[in-house]
């Protein structure tokens, strides 16, 4: 009984120190799978192959843009001394090369984001006050606070080709229109486990992605599942993972296959694949 409370407490203590994971796993026109450990980004081809493609590069998101092209991020912080944050952007071309679109800056990268729409706007959260909105940054420049009504905690976010945009309002989904009319999809969605009694309420709710049918997979850090929402607001369980094992994002690949990207209570990183036929693969 001893031995089984001690490795109860030591499981909550290292569930204690969970932090801000990455989110993104995205796939390219080929197939191939690309994700985040925050140390590096990882490949994974479609034969199953995994490789690092950036190495060095604390990176939370991903994007890639039509051409193949991956972009991401490097945050760095720089001392209790300095108490300030630094970060750059990087681009990876489908040939390898590796440059830095945005030089090292310090701060964070409140002007630029990786979640896009077809026509090259970017879409960011304004935390500046109380009354939080989602930013439209056009191709040139031009930044706008669609619509009048005000966000509590913006967390994640994705956007459709259209720039209709999906949120985490700290633990309600909602949705975000061109003229920034906001629907509330799915209220109070974390299913919190016991195992994860010390998330901080900010790190309920993880990473979004999209399918073709406007269906939302919201990653429920809190609860080890993955979310379905509907355009009709219908909630389901879509996928669990097992202990020690949560899910921040995710993917539906064109094929069915729908893959997660999962961390540890010991902020180890790996990637699950559920077939269509439902078969689970470990990479």
């Amino acid at each position: 009984m001893l031995r089984v409370s001690i490795a109860l407490l030591l499981i909550l203590m290292i569930s204690a120190g969970f932090g801000h994971p990455s989110v993104s796993i995205i796939m390219d026109s080929k197939g191939n799978v690309y994700y985040s450990d925050l140390k590096q980004v990882w490949k994974i081809s479609t034969n199953g192959k995994k490789t690092i493609v950036v190495n060095g590069v604390h990176t939370h998101e991903l994007f890639l843009d039509e051409a193949d092209n991956l972009y991401g991020e490097h945050l760095w912080y720089n001392g209790e001394k300095a108490n300030t944050w630094g970060y750059y952007v990087w681009k990876l071309s489908p040939d390898g090369k590796l440059e830095k679109i945005i030089p090292p800056t310090e701060g964070f990268p409140n002007n630029y984001s990786f979640v896009r729409d077809k026509n090259g706007n970017m879409y960011l959260a304004d935390r500046e006050s109380k009354c939080q909105k989602v930013v439209r940054i056009s191709k040139d420049g031009t930044k706008t606070k669609p619509g009048d009504h005000c966000l509590e905690n913006i967390r994640w976010m994705v956007c459709d080709a259209e720039g209709i945009v999906y949120l985490i309002d700290l633990h309600d989904l909602k949705k975000v229109d061109q003229q920034g009319y906001v629907t509330t999809l799915a209220k109070d969605l974390p299913d919190k486990k016991f195992s994860q009694l010390f998330v901080d309420p900010p790190h309920y709710l993880s990473g979004l992605s999209l399918d073709k049918q406007e269906n939302i997979y919201v990653a429920d850090y809190s609860g080890r599942q993955v979310k379905k929402v509907t355009p009709t607001k219908q909630v389901s369980v879509f996928a669990e993972t097992k202990i020690p094992w949560s899910p921040t994002g995710s993917l539906l690949a064109p094929n069915g296959d729908f893959w997660i990207l999962e961390n540890s209570m010991t902020n180890d990183v790996r990637v699950e694949r559920i077939t269509k036929n439902g078969k689970r693969i470990i990479y």
